[in-house]
């Protein structure tokens, strides 16, 4: 029989740095763009389209898109589902993120 994982024994990993609209965030390894921007104390990315209301995870599944950026250039990014990489930059999107 093997022993059960001790959780205050895990060990995540180096932290690497992403930014977010040009400001320094730090992540872990496998952590999503939504668990760093969390950590961080960020709640909020995205503006709704018509009435400019802030938004950031919902259901935190990949169900809604509640949570969308951009990543990378990429925009409607689902924040809960993306894994973050070394260097990626995030940015804010405002409605659809193409710029409507």
């Amino acid at each position: 029989m093997t022993d059960p994982v001790d959780p205050t024994r895990a060990d995540p990993g180096v932290p690497f740095t992403v930014t977010l609209d040009g400001r320094d965030i730090e992540a872990l390894p496998g952590q999503t763009v939504a668990a760093a921007l969390w950590t961080a104390g960020v709640t909020a990315w995205r503006t709704t389209r018509r009435e400019g209301r802030p938004r950031g995870v919902l259901c935190g599944i990949g169900v809604c898109f509640d949570c969308l950026l951009t990543v990378n250039g990429r925009p409607n990014q689902r924040a809960c589902l993306v894994p973050l990489r070394p260097g990626d930059a995030i940015r804010t999107q405002e409605g659809t993120g193409h710029g409507d």
